[in-house]
């Protein structure tokens, strides 16, 4: 899935639901956040192109922020659900690339925590829908 293009209206309204930012906070401290939608179509682009995130289009919100929510995302379990909701029988795919790209990741010497962890998460829905 190399020709990315961001998610469309319906696309929007199908997956919205799933993610935890779009809900009522309780407390307002803190950084505001970026735009829920921009940030997942950076998480998309970088998913579905195969680019790293450093080298995202200036029209995504921060690479530093749309890594974060990824990595968020993939903890809770949440990326899986809104792959497998956008792509159907393709987030297999996808998810086993991700694994791969991670795995790499892991072995570095730094930051592996939450990556590991993410990549135990993916592990485990690839698992599931095979």
């Amino acid at each position: 899935m190399t020709n990315y293009r961001d998610i469309s209206n319906e696309e929007w309204q199908r997956v919205a639901g799933l993610l935890p930012e779009l809900r009522p906070r309780r407390d307002m401290r803190g950084r505001p956040l970026a735009n829920t939608r921009e940030v997942l179509n950076g998480v998309l682009w970088v998913i579905c192109s195969g680019g790293v995130w450093s080298a995202m289009p200036r029209r995504y919100p921060s690479y530093q922020t749309c890594n974060r929510r990824f990595l968020a995302w993939s903890e809770s379990g949440v990326l899986t659900r809104l792959l497998h909701e956008l792509y159907g029988a393709a987030a297999k795919e996808l998810c086993e690339t991700m694994q791969v790209r991670m795995r790499k990741r892991a072995k570095s010497p730094r930051k592996t925590g939450r990556v590991a962890s993410s990549l135990q998460l993916m592990n485990s829905f690839v698992s599931t829908v095979s």
